[in-house]
């Protein structure tokens, strides 16, 4: 069966939560036997791979313009989709499902992921709030299957558009640590194991990264003052963002006027040693779908402090590790009382949140989408 996948910037080591999805999900649905090409933006691609782990890789040119880039790609990917005969068409994103439609009128079966509503990300004006909200709608009810990556959407959608049939849940997933040290890194970084905070995301205003900078500075200035213990921890951005703006720029100067440590955007070895090695791991989001960053950390055992935003209640953590979302104040609380205590590592339970399963579930959403509408 052939499968071609779009709403992605593409695969390996690009930035994002749906990136990230995609390049754990669609190697694992390669192996199950699935003919798998994702279509990358060629804007975002370093490298000249033409596959990754099985799965065939196609690059088409979009212009990087934050508005439009992701609807330009998706019409052409559409239509690189159609010229390949694919089986299953599956977009992600409420974005790229403003084209649902247009898939369905080629004669293409489409399953659509609804990672989270974009549409209430601060990065985004008015026009750009209105397509995304169509997106959402497209996606939902002409896409052949949905799937939701929280309850949250899920129900989202059941109240707004009535859909409950062929809408499956099926989580985000992590993939099993990694733990291990990098001490040379570390120097070059100036950090010590056990000694700093990890904030890790992309650079935008709805991710609150400018909250968890003011706790720090308040940590440190007020509620610990004089204690070594304080003194000595440090605060770790571990990111970047897809286009500078006057946030990002904003962000970075104040990170780095506060002895804010930026790492830039990494992964392997050098994000494992922060994620095995911090004090905790902090996501002060006001929006998210269902944050892989934070299930990562969790799978490393790392103490975490989130926000109390829909999104993360379902991870059901324990109460103490919820802070009120914006309240600067009650984030420096839950770090100091972080700092406070020994050094402890956590046992979670991740198995909802395995790839090897999660890959199962749409390999059958998959073979039934053919069956039934063939």
């Amino acid at each position: 069966m052939k499968i071609v996948v779009t709403g992605t910037r593409g695969i390996p080591n690009i930035m994002g939560g749906v990136e990230t999805h995609c390049e754990e999900l669609f190697p694992r649905i390669a192996e199950m036997g699935f003919d798998v090409t994702v279509i990358r933006r060629k804007s975002y691609v370093r490298d000249a791979m033409k596959e990754y782990k099985d799965v065939k890789l196609v690059d088409i040119v979009t212009p990087k313009k934050k508005s439009f880039e992701a609807i330009i790609h998706t019409f052409r990917a559409i239509n690189e989709a159609k010229r390949l005969k694919a089986d299953i068409l599956h977009i992600h994103a409420i974005g790229p499902a403003l084209l649902v439609p247009y898939a369905k009128i080629l004669g293409m079966k489409v399953v659509f992921t609804h990672h989270g509503t974009d549409y209430d990300r601060d990065k985004w004006g008015f026009a750009a709030k209105t397509m995304l909200k169509f997106g959402e709608r497209m996606g939902c009810m002409f896409a052949d299957d949905v799937i939701v990556i929280s309850d949250v959407i899920r129900n989202l959608i059941k109240r707004k558009y009535g859909r409950t049939q062929h809408v499956h849940l099926i989580y985000n997933g992590v993939s099993q640590p990694e733990i291990c040290d990098y001490p040379e890194y570390f120097q070059e970084l100036g950090i010590e194991k056990g000694k700093f905070i990890l904030g890790m995301c992309r650079f935008v205003p709805e991710k609150n990264l400018h909250h968890l900078i003011e706790a720090f500075v308040k940590l440190k200035s007020e509620k610990l003052k004089g204690k070594n213990s304080c003194s000595e921890i440090k605060l770790v951005l571990a990111g970047d963002t897809d286009f500078e703006d006057d946030y990002s720029r904003g962000l970075k100067e104040m990170a780095k006027k506060n002895g804010v440590v930026l790492t830039g955007f990494i992964k392997g070895r050098r994000l494992h040693s922060l994620l095995t090695n911090c004090l905790c791991y902090c996501l002060p989001s006001s929006h998210e779908g269902l944050p892989i960053a934070l299930l990562e950390a969790m799978s490393y055992g790392v103490k975490v402090i989130v926000s109390d935003i829909p999104a993360n209640l379902e991870v059901c953590l324990p109460k103490e590790d919820y802070f009120p979302v914006g309240d600067v104040d009650a984030l420096a609380d839950k770090l100091a009382k972080v700092i406070e205590q020994p050094l402890e590592r956590i046992t979670y339970d991740m198995q909802k949140y395995d790839w090897g399963k999660i890959a199962d579930q749409v390999g059958d959403i998959y073979r039934k989408a053919k069956a039934v509408y063939q």
